[in-house]
């Protein structure tokens, strides 16, 4: 299937598996208005990270090296990224945000990653 970005204020006609991805709940937004089918916080940039970016467009390449190495050497963001991963080959996933910025935000990264192979991670089970 695919991978949607929606802004969460944004209406749309989008179906799919609807995920959360930013780490606080977006101002003004119900959670019956949200209609989640989850809120992976696991797979949010790091409130520190997030505080430095500060949505500056100028530090948003900056942003997005940190952003994917955290993404990628954290076994439980691959956890979670794999689990979207597998849940998007069945139908489509959508990502929602809060951002203003359509065009310098974590869900754009965060798309991009799961378009990608993740490295495996370690299974202790």
């Amino acid at each position: 299937m695919s991978i949607v970005l929606q802004r969460i204020y944004e209406k749309s006609n989008e179906t799919g598996y609807r995920v959360l991805v930013d780490l606080v709940w977006p101002r003004g937004i119900s959670k019956k208005e949200a209609k989640l089918d989850d809120w992976a916080k696991e797979v949010t940039p790091t409130p520190d990270l997030r505080k430095w970016f500060n949505h500056d467009p100028e530090k948003f390449e900056d942003f997005k090296k940190a952003y994917k190495k955290e993404l990628l050497n954290d076994d439980e963001k691959i956890k979670k990224l794999s689990e979207l991963q597998e849940l998007q080959k069945k139908q489509r996933v959508i990502l929602l945000y809060a951002a203003k910025d359509k065009e310098h935000n974590h869900a754009l990264i965060l798309k991009e990653v799961m378009e990608s192979d993740l490295p495996s991670q370690n299974k202790e089970s």
